[in-house]
């Protein structure tokens, strides 16, 4: 039997397959947000994303376990970018700002993709959970941060419930969203927000925020607050 000789030992362990490529992976989210502009949630497959993103499922599957988490990844990746996290220094003018990016966001093909993602997740418990993981506990992370800082500068009244008022914030729009029976525009937004801060705000404060020439804050349709 032929000896091995002069082989040096090494505590290296062997390579397992290439490595996970970040320009594969954002090829990846593109191609889903791609399908999910022109598909449905449903008939978006991880064989199409792959055709579209130029690489094997195999690489897909290095990244995320199925193609639900593509998806979400996807979606909250051009939320996050479309819709972010103002800091004007009024904690009303920046749920007024977020909720008029969010309402322009939710009346384009793939906002409305929202509403295929609850759809989904009533009829597969497994991927509600993931949805509210992976998505709506992040974007509620965020909004948090605009109502600490209201309660911090003494805008806001700090007894109150921060989760609940999450909810009444974006609530409306949601169901707006999925029900259809208002409108979703700029004045809306902007007339919830001072509805709901009319009952937050503590006694005699004025906010000092300021906005971009960018920001859109019709309250009604005579006046203007900037």
């Amino acid at each position: 039997m032929q000896q091995l000789q002069n082989v040096p030992p090494t505590d290296e362990p062997r390579p397992r397959g290439r490595h996970r490529s970040p320009e594969a992976k954002a090829a990846i989210l593109k191609a889903t947000l791609y399908l999910l502009e022109r598909k449905t949630l449903r008939k978006v497959t991880a064989d199409a994303i792959a055709q579209r993103a130029g690489v094997s499922k195999a690489t897909i599957y290095k990244w995320w376990p199925n193609k639900s988490l593509v998806a979400l990844e996807a979606y909250l990746e051009v939320m996050t970018e479309r819709v972010p996290l103002p800091d004007t220094g009024s904690a009303e003018l920046d749920f007024t700002l977020q909720l008029q990016s969010l309402t322009a966001f939710y009346l384009t093909p793939l906002g409305r993709m929202f509403c295929q993602f609850i759809a989904e997740g009533q009829s597969d418990p497994g991927f509600l959970a993931l949805f509210r993981e992976r998505f709506l506990y992040l974007r509620r992370d965020a909004a948090r941060i605009m109502w600490r800082r209201g309660v911090d500068r003494g805008e806001i009244r700090s007894e109150v419930d921060g989760e609940i008022v999450l909810d009444l914030v974006y609530g409306p729009i949601l169901f707006r969203l999925l029900a259809g029976h208002g409108s979703l525009n700029d004045h809306e937004a902007a007339a919830m927000v001072e509805v709901i801060f009319g009952g937050l705000r503590r006694p005699g404060y004025r906010h000092k925020g300021k906005a971009t020439k960018n920001n859109r804050l019709v309250v009604n349709e005579s006046k203007r607050l900037v």
